[in-house]
């Protein structure tokens, strides 16, 4: 799998159906000191279809973030379309649920009441409520702990709530920023595949942003990866692995060579 083959990827997946097209998409931020302006993101074209799961790579400060809160709503493009099922993104909206590293709980409510809270904030009626909480409470393995607060719980199990809180919306698309990096390796490594098996049951378009080479195989349908500051693609990587992926099979790390090989080429500019 060459570095050719890999980005060719991205020609196949540009598709009148898309959920998501970044087409030119860059994002300029006004300098410290006022004048002037930085470069988080150049010209970044994206297509990803209905239920995909994309996972973006690449080095601090390339853009990966500000891609997500782009599409999130919560920042405009500076130049470029942005499309979400055929419409501009023009602000944030439940339909785009966004999952933080920092979880993103309200620590004052128990855990049945910070996976309703967008539900009833949007009229939903209590029965229907407590139905939905239920189920998801039971999806994400956590029904025995519905009346505890957030500091009463470990960062997995509050990262599997901000999850839980997310879906309760029914979002079109899911956006996970890190979700899993304050997390020791076998925590991650776990919570990795009960992600993936709440995907299968939810079949959600997913964009995941993460630093970890591993992470963005196990997780993606395809990789995207990024240069170094200011970002821009530097290939897409198919992963044409069936779930669950092994991690230490050959087709595995041959994908991982390639994912290197492009981290190197984006880092030499």
């Amino acid at each position: 799998m060459s570095l050719e083959y890999a980005a060719a990827g991205a020609a196949s997946a540009t598709t009148a159906d898309a959920m998501i097209r970044c087409e030119g998409l860059t994002k300029a931020f006004r300098a410290v000191a006022g004048k002037g302006e930085t470069l988080a993101l150049v010209d970044f074209d994206l297509s990803v279809r209905r239920n995909e799961f994309i996972t973006i790579l690449g080095p601090s400060g390339c853009g990966k973030s500000t891609l997500l809160y782009m599409v999130a709503g919560f920042e405009r493009p500076t130049r470029g379309r942005l499309l979400v099922d055929g419409q501009p993104v023009t602000g944030p909206s439940p339909e785009r649920g966004m999952v933080f590293q920092e979880y993103a709980l309200f620590p004052w409510l128990r855990i049945r009441d910070n996976i309703a809270y967008g539900p009833r904030q949007r009229g939903v009626p209590k029965a229907r409520r407590q139905e939905v909480v239920a189920e998801l409470l039971e999806l994400i393995g956590l029904s025995g702990f519905a009346d505890y607060y957030p500091n009463q719980l470990s960062g997995g199990m509050k990262q599997r709530v901000a999850l839980a809180r997310v879906l309760a919306n029914d979002p079109k698309l899911l956006l996970l920023d890190e979700p899993f990096g304050a997390l020791d390796e076998l925590r991650r490594t776990a919570l990795q595949d009960e992600l993936l098996r709440i995907w299968e049951v939810h079949k959600k378009t997913a964009l995941f942003i993460t630093h970890s080479i591993e992470e963005a195989i196990v997780l993606g349908d395809r990789v995207v990866v990024m240069s170094a500051h200011p970002g821009r693609i530097t290939a897409i990587v198919d992963v044409p692995l069936a779930r669950p992926r092994d991690r230490s099979s050959d087709e595995f790390n041959r994908i991982r060579r390639v994912v290197i090989q492009a981290l190197q080429q984006g880092a030499a500019g």
